[in-house]
C-alpha cells in the first residue's frame, strides 16, 4: 500500500495487522458530535431501510397478482438494499463511534466487496427498469414478462458478482479503516489497480447514468408529443356534430389520455428514483476516483471527514426507495396498512367485498378533476 508519508511504491501488502495501516498518519478525525450524529442517523436508516424494503419483498411474495415484471424488479432492488443495510451499514456505524475497525482485516476486504456487489445489483435493476420504460413508452414494445424478468435478474446478480469479486481477490487496494470509517478504495500507483477502479466506477455510475438519462429524455419527448397530439385532436372535435364514428373516436382519445396520465405518473416515480440515485452516487463516484488517483486528496487531513459524509450519503439511497414507493404508489400504501397489526391501525379496515363495490377496479374512465391512478 502507498503510504502518505512515502514516495515509493511498496509491495502488495494491502492489509496490515491489528486493523491499522501505514497511511493513518496525518488523518484528522471529525468532531465527536458529528461522528455520533452520523452514526445515530445511520442506525435509524438501517431500521427504516430494513422495514421499508422488507415490506416491498413481502408484498410481492405474498400476493401472486403483484408478481408482475416491474414488481419483481422492484423487489430485487429492495432485497439488494436490505443486504446492503445488513452487511455494511452496521459496521460503518460502529466504526464511526469507536474510530477503530474491530472486525478483522479479512472482513474488511469482504465488506468492501459486498458493498460494491449490492450497489452494483441495485444500479443494474434501476438500469433495467429505465430501459423497460423506454421500450414500453417510446418504442411501444412491452416484451418484459415475469419469466424474462427472472432470467434478467439472475443475469444481473451474476454480472454484479463478476465485477465486484476481483476486489476480494486483491485486484485493488482496500484501506483498512484508519483514514475512513469503512473499508474504501485506497490510493495506488499500480496501473492494474487504477484500471480496475475506473472500470468499477464506470459500471456503477457513469454508464447507468448515461443510459438512464438518455432513456428518460426520450420518454419526456414522447410524453410531450403525445400530449400535444391529444390536445389538438380534442380541440378539433365538435360535440354537436358527432356521429357514431366520432363518438368512438372520442372514446379512444379519452382512453389514450387516461393511459398517458397513468404512464406519466408511473414514469415520474421512476424518474424520482433516478434523481435520488444520481444525487447519492455522483459524489461517491468522484470521491472513489480521487481516492485512487490523487495522493494529495487521499493524504489530506480532511479525508476521514469527507469519507464519512460521502459514505453516509451513499447509504441514503437504500432508505430513499421505500419512502418514494409509500409516497407515490397507492397500492403500496394500502399494502403497508394491511400489514400493520390491528393495534397500530387508526382507521377501521374496510372489508374487501365492500371496497370493491366502492372502488370497482373495472372503472377506467374519469373526468377532469379525478386522478387516473
Amino acid at each position: 500500500m502507498m503510504s502518505c508519508n512515502s514516495t515509493s511504491i511498496e509491495t502488495f501488502e494491502y492489509l496490515l495487522p491489528n486493523g491499522s495501516n501505514v497511511s493513518d498518519s496525518g488523518a484528522t478525525m471529525p468532531p465527536a458530535p458529528l461522528r455520533v450524529c452520523l452514526a445515530v442517523i445511520m442506525m435509524l436508516m438501517i431500521v427504516v431501510g430494513l422495514l421499508g424494503n422488507a415490506v416491498v419483498c413481502i408484498i410481492v411474495y405474498q400476493r401472486p397478482a403483484m408478481r408482475s415484471a416491474i414488481n419483481l424488479l422492484l423487489a430485487t432492488l429492495a432485497f439488494s438494499d436490505i443486504m446492503l443495510s445488513l452487511c455494511c451499514m452496521p459496521f460503518t456505524a460502529v466504526t464511526l463511534i469507536t474510530v477503530h475497525w474491530h472486525f478483522g482485516d479479512y472482513f474488511c476486504r469482504l465488506s468492501a466487496t459486498l458493498y460494491w456487489f449490492f450497489v452494483l445489483e441495485g444500479v443494474a435493476i434501476l438500469l433495467i427498469i429505465s430501459v423497460d420504460r423506454f421500450l414500453i413508452i417510446v418504442q411501444r414494445q412491452d416484451k418484459l414478462n415475469p419469466r424474462r424478468a427472472k432470467v434478467i435478474i439472475a443475469v444481473s446478480w451474476a454480472l454484479s458478482f463478476c465485477v465486484s469479486a476481483p476486489s476480494l481477490a486483491g485486484w485493488t487496494i482496500v484501506e483498512v479503516p484508519a483514514r475512513a470509517p469503512q473499508c474504501v478504495l485506497g490510493y495506488t500507483e499500480f496501473p492494474a489497480g487504477r484500471a480496475y477502479v475506473v472500470m468499477l466506477v464506470v459500471a456503477v455510475f457513469f454508464v447507468p447514468f448515461s443510459v438512464m438519462l438518455c432513456s428518460y429524455l426520450c420518454i419526456l419527448h414522447t410524453f410531450r408529443k403525445n400530449a400535444t397530439r391529444v390536445h389538438n385532436q380534442s380541440d378539433s372535435l365538435d360535440l354537436r356534430q358527432l356521429t357514431r364514428a366520432g363518438l368512438r373516436r372520442l372514446q379512444r382519445q379519452q382512453q389514450v389520455s387516461l393511459d398517458l396520465s397513468f404512464k406519466t405518473k408511473a414514469f415520474t416515480t421512476i424518474l424520482i428514483l433516478f434523481v435520488g440515485f444520481s444525487l447519492c452516487w455522483l459524489p461517491h463516484s468522484v470521491y472513489s476516483l480521487l481516492s485512487v488517483f490523487s495522493r494529495r486528496f487521499y493524504c489530506s487531513p480532511s479525508f476521514y471527514t469527507t469519507s464519512s459524509c460521502i459514505l453516509w450519503l451513499s447509504y441514503v439511497k437504500s432508505v430513499f426507495n421505500p419512502v418514494v414507493y409509500c409516497w407515490r404508489i397507492k397500492k403500496f400504501r394500502e399494502a403497508c396498512i394491511e400489514l400493520l397489526p390491528q393495534t397500530f391501525q387508526i382507521l377501521p379496515r374496510v372489508p374487501e367485498r365492500i371496497r370493491r363495490r366502492i372502488q370497482p377496479s373495472t372503472v377506467y374512465a374519469c373526468n377532469e378533476n379525478q386522478s387516473a391512478v
